[in-house]
């Protein structure tokens, strides 16, 4: 039987098999290698098994490393609270797209009509940002004929579990299956959307964020519950039962019920002629032990997501806030840029190509990030150069203060009018 070929093109010029595009593929299952329930790793780690599951991700065997970085996610809530503000950092820039020279109008509306007035595509690139702690994101979208043309109608965040690298170079994603959950099968082209953000040099399962950070995890875990045990011991008095050379054994058991009731239940009652003595114990260093560990340690984990520390964690001004934020912007546009690399090429172009064939050049989606303007600085420099005759549009300032065009009703803020001068005085007769 002869398979009929797809009249679809992709950005490449091969056929497509059209039917594919519309059907989820990595859809999770009850159980086998797509399951989505059962795995822990966080509970009970230690040392060596946390090197043994950063070793088994050197080697392609990912799946406890993403299991522990989902969970870290959520144990963890200094490194949670970093990574959420990274993510959210990207998802808030405003697409763009861009439109080279020689691509027709009509590609350039049907790409707009598809990103800018879609809020489904917005809630996909904040899914595949989780790459950023991961390793790599994917999200399947499903593609339908809509409104004349063939576009995603949804996108499906999936797990990173669901997938396996090839065993050569641990960089070609491919989809992990019951009948091989080591190799997997390939990928149906131009099927998923593959985030792999360039955190660092190396293969994708070194580069997430949660590889590095997993070790202040395991820190500040140890250290939480051995502040916990030290609050416990130091916050309750020791309490110390005595009794007399005469005491029975019934009155012994009396005693002792009765010091462990005050731990629980603050009151309790002894045999006339036992004593209760409550010895106090000055555990007051505790927070400085065990509370500046764990600082330090979210500070590293600040500095490894965001680049600072400023902007994040308490103790700064904001002048010293101000200044390190740019750091912070230096990576968001990273972000930015590799984001809508992967959107170019796992989205854009293949979009353009099913539609309208295969161009010489496509449009672009961009996420710029505009430098934050000095409103002081800024409005000292207008009034010092308006006077010297320098030409400012208002439209351009209300732009960089965010400020609106006022409505033809609306009251103004005008200038105060200065004082009429006092009458001169009337010359002497």
């Amino acid at each position: 039987m002869v398979t009929r070929r797809s009249s679809i093109l992709g950005p490449d010029g091969m056929p497509v098999e059209v039917a594919v595009l519309g059907e989820e593929v990595a859809v999770p299952t009850i159980a086998g290698v797509r399951r989505t329930v059962e795995d822990r790793q966080a509970t009970g780690l230690t040392p060596e098994r946390l090197a043994q599951i950063l070793r088994q991700a050197e080697t392609g065997h990912g799946r406890a490393y993403l299991t522990l970085a989902l969970e870290m996610e959520e144990r963890y809530l200094h490194y949670a609270s970093q990574v959420q503000t990274r993510r959210l950092a990207i998802e808030g820039i405003d697409p763009v797209i861009s439109v080279p020279e020689g691509v027709p109008a009509k590609i350039a509306d049907a790409v707009n009509e598809m990103i800018l007035d879609d809020s489904a595509f917005r809630s996909a690139c904040g899914d595949i940002t989780s790459g950023i702690s991961q390793g790599y994101g994917v999200v399947e979208p499903i593609w339908e004929y809509e409104r004349k043309h063939l576009r995603p109608v949804a996108y499906k965040w999936r797990d990173p579990r669901f997938f396996v690298f090839d065993r050569l170079t641990l960089s070609t994603l491919r989809l992990a299956t019951d009948a091989d959950p080591f190799e997997g099968e390939e990928l149906p082209r131009h099927k998923f959307i593959t985030h792999m953000p360039r955190t660092r040099v190396g293969i994708p399962l070194r580069a997430g964020m949660a590889r590095p950070a997993a070790w202040a995890f395991l820190i500040q875990s140890f250290a939480l519950k051995d502040w916990a045990a030290f609050s416990e011991i130091y916050g309750i008095p020791f309490r110390l039962g005595r009794y007399g050379a005469n005491a029975t054994d019934a009155d012994k058991r009396a005693l002792l019920r009765a010091v462990r009731m005050i731990a629980n239940d603050g009151a309790a009652i002894a045999p006339t002629g036992m004593e209760v003595e409550f010895i106090k114990v000055e555990g007051s260093h505790g927070a400085a032990v065990f509370g500046e560990l764990i600082d330090y340690v979210d500070s590293q984990v600040s500095k490894l997501v965001l680049g600072q520390t400023m902007t994040s964690d308490n103790g700064s001004s904001m002048a010293q806030a101000a200044i390190h934020n740019e750091v912070r912007l230096d990576i968001l546009r990273a972000d930015g840029r590799q984001l809508a690399a992967t959107m170019n090429r796992d989205l854009i172009e293949p979009f353009v190509a099913f539609n309208f064939g295969p161009q010489e050049v496509y449009p672009a989606i961009e996420f710029p990030v505009p430098d934050p303007e000095d409103v002081e600085v800024l409005t000292k420099a207008i009034a010092a150069m308006v006077p010297l005759g320098l030409r400012v549009g208002q439209r351009q300032i209300r732009d960089k203060l965010g400020l609106a065009e006022p409505e033809a009703d609306e009251d103004l803020l005008v200038a105060p009018t200065p004082p009429s001068p006092a009458p001169a005085p009337a010359a002497p007769a």
